[in-house]
């Protein structure tokens, strides 16, 4: 019998939410390697995040099928694993099935086996210079995530047995494998010419963040290069008598791309607008953290009380139009998205039956959601179902918008940046901190008086926050 025959194919798992492919942005792994089970052996990006895969089977790798930026269909071969006996050699069928019936159960992304305890496995990057000896991984453990709510579950202690379990000291680099999760962080680190190795991390079991790169100082012969809020002027353009550049549109973008064509052709949006006194709103956030420093709430988080409160007056809003079904279904729970820019495009993430939690809980979920989405580890599942979108395109430095709906919600709330300017209080000109608020609103669902009287409302509390009180 040939080893070939003894081999495994584990395929491209279904990722759910009716993702069909997968491009390879990394492998974990090389030929010959030896893997155990549910030892992450490839990071992939779908169109809704970037996830480490991790296979159900133990033994030494014999293939990897793709290369890195390669697009697998679901289903299709992804990696194939020769078991192993006591000796480091295949094993015979006997041994394989054995292994095989205490494998992984892993059918999606980000669920671990069925004996291997809650979260998912992941193993720190190889150094380039020479292979790292494999090893059982310990299973990480789920803490929480800043403002006391539990974030998706990082690994805990990524590293191999026998490594460290520590992003590394805050001196020279010792050699090691800094310990990072997201890929996002590593191409920061790499675009600012930080050396991840000399960074300790602060996040669970000493993974590397995104604020630790952001913090460190990068490396003085890159320091003068690597300013990515300054690009040179020719970045993105062909060079002068060269070629176009040709940017495929996959992955996030593909799906933005036919997302927002879709909900520009299916839906008559209307955009209304209104200039708000947003003086009283930043008073009352002050007024809350001075009480609880220990829990801030964000100007975001009062702005999507305010929207919760707008959704229970107005339900006609946190709605979707079935047009098979030729009907208006109106959600029972506002299911929030918040739009978020991250640096693989903007992405929507979701906060479920957001009306149930308070205020602090809004705020430590925002924060944790947005944290993560930025990261790449939200689940596909986080990124959709989403009712009513809340978008501070603010942030930008812009005053007013007319966002397209995110399909097939029927509406969406965006906010200004918060400026001075003159404004009239009681008679007399003064000098306040004023913002735009829009609402783009699917005509379908309702009309002017129901739209206007949302964004009335909305702003209402804005500018006297003590509105809320008889709306809870």
């Amino acid at each position: 019998m040939t080893t070939i025959e003894r081999t495994q194919v584990f395929l491209l798992p279904d990722l759910g939410e009716g993702l069909s492919e997968a491009e390879i942005v990394e492998w974990r792994v090389a030929v010959g390697d030896v893997v155990t089970v549910d030892q992450s052996v490839v990071e992939v990006e779908t169109a809704k995040a970037v996830v480490d895969v991790p296979c159900p089977y133990a033994g030494r790798v014999v293939a990897l099928h793709g290369a890195a930026g390669e697009v697998r269909p679901v289903g299709q071969p992804l990696i194939t694993i020769a078991p192993l006996d006591g000796g480091g050699e295949p094993a015979g069928h006997a041994t394989y099935r054995e292994e095989e019936r205490a494998g992984s159960g892993n059918v999606l992304i980000g669920y671990g086996t069925g004996h291997a305890g809650a979260g998912r496995r992941r193993r720190r990057p190889r150094p380039a210079q020479a292979p790292e000896p494999t090893a059982a991984l310990p299973a990480p453990v789920a803490g929480p995530a800043a403002g006391g709510v539990a974030a998706p579950a990082p690994a805990a202690g990524s590293a191999p047995a026998g490594g460290a379990a520590t992003g590394g000291s805050a001196g020279p680099s010792t050699g090691r494998s800094a310990l990072v999760i997201s890929p996002i962080v590593r191409r920061l680190a790499k675009d600012r010419g930080v050396d991840l190795a000399s960074l300790r991390g602060t996040g669970p079991g000493g993974v590397i963040r995104r604020a630790d790169v952001e913090a460190a100082q990068p490396a003085p012969a890159t320091r003068l290069a690597a300013v990515p809020d300054a690009p040179e002027a020719h970045v993105g353009l062909a060079p002068a008598g060269g070629q176009d550049v040709v940017i495929p549109l996959t992955g996030i973008r593909k799906v933005i791309a036919d997302k927002l064509s879709r909900s520009r052709r299916e839906i008559p949006e209307v955009t209304i607008w209104v200039d708000v006194d947003a003086t009283g709103l930043l008073a009352t956030r002050a007024a809350i953290n001075a009480a609880t420093p220990d829990a801030p709430v964000s100007i975001l988080a009062l702005l999507a009380r305010i929207c919760l409160s707008g959704l229970r007056k107005f339900p006609q809003l946190n709605a979707r139009v079935d047009t098979e079904g030729q009907r208006i279904v109106q959600s029972a729970g506002v299911h929030l998205g918040i739009a978020t820019q991250t640096d693989r495009g903007l992405i929507v993430p979701v906060l479920r039956d957001a009306q149930r939690l308070t205020t602090r809980e809004l705020a430590a979920a925002l924060a944790e959601t947005t944290t993560a989405a930025r990261a790449g580890t939200l689940p596909p599942a986080r990124l959709t179902g989403g009712t009513f979108t809340l978008n501070n395109y603010g942030v930008f430095g812009v005053d007013g918008s007319t966002p397209i709906i995110n399909h097939p919600e029927a509406a969406l709330l965006g906010v200004g940046r918060i400026v001075d300017k003159p404004w009239v209080v009681d008679g007399q000109l003064a000098v306040r901190k004023v913002t735009q608020l829009s609402l783009t609103f699917d005509h379908r669902v309702c009309d002017g008086g129901v739209a206007g009287g949302f964004l009335r409302h909305v702003a209402d509390c804005v500018e006297q926050p003590a509105l809320l009180v008889a709306n809870v």
